[in-house]
């Protein structure tokens, strides 16, 4: 088996298809949330993401923010600027689309959510402490999350030893079982750990491993659309470094 895994691709169509070209045919695809925000083609995100095998998809908080389930003083003036444009610009079948999605779903060993199993839309699990007083909010195995839009794997230690976390290596196959497990696949449409590429997991459940690559896209095209739809200049120039 070959899944998908991916996260945050907010609205940002080039790099979408970037990732699904490069990562071929799949058996499943799980999204983790914040399909739309910042970018500049909501609607042909999620379309896209509809028609992919196996999907499952869970809500992120721009997704919220789109619907006007959270409190927009709480988002910096440009992402409160874009998640108004993004209500604006959804047609009503996608609004109702992205209104069906759950918080949080089991799958297989693995609990899917946004931000954290403890909780779920919005917070931030950066740290081998935060990722350790979350184990306790999950009975699988491995939990997969998005939201910080950096990829990380944070696994439970030895008795003594807490959490330990790990830096991806692109490319390179890690063996995420038997071990229980906080993974985040990092960022689609707006990186943040200084690489502009899109990032994504391959993840084969049989084996107990996964691989994280990186894809290029025309960062180009999506920043000219951003512009053309009057959304803030600096959210379409933070694409180009991956802030």
């Amino acid at each position: 088996m070959r899944y998908l895994i991916l996260s945050d691709i907010h609205a940002n169509l080039a790099a979408f298809e970037a990732v699904l070209a490069a990562a071929g045919v799949v058996d499943a695809v799980w999204c983790l949330g914040d399909t739309v925000g910042y970018g500049p083609q909501p609607n042909e995100c999620i379309e896209r993401l509809q028609g992919l095998p196996g999907l499952v998809c869970v809500a992120g908080n721009h997704d919220w923010a789109a619907l006007g389930k959270l409190d927009l003083s709480a988002f910096n003036r440009d992402a409160r600027t874009a998640a108004e444009w993004t209500a604006r610009t959804l047609t009503p079948a996608n609004r109702a689309w992205l209104e069906g999605l759950p918080e949080r779903v089991e799958r297989e060993g693995f609990t899917l959510v946004h931000g954290s199993p403890r909780f779920p839309i919005w917070e931030y699990v950066l740290t081998p402490a935060v990722a350790y007083e979350n184990l306790a909010y999950f009975d699988t195995l491995t939990c997969l999350v998005g939201h910080s839009h950096i990829p990380a794997i944070f696994q439970e230690g030895r008795a003594g030893q807490g959490v330990i976390q790990f830096v991806p290596v692109p490319g390179e196959p890690f063996r995420y079982r038997p071990v229980r497990s906080i993974i985040n696949p990092g960022g689609v449409g707006q990186p943040r750990d200084g690489d502009p590429r899109a990032s994504f997991i391959l993840l084969d459940p049989d084996a107990g491993t996964l691989v994280y690559h990186r894809v290029p896209y025309p960062v180009e095209e999506t920043q000219a659309r951003m512009r053309a739809a009057g959304l803030p200049p600096r959210l379409a120039a933070r694409l180009s470094y991956g802030l």
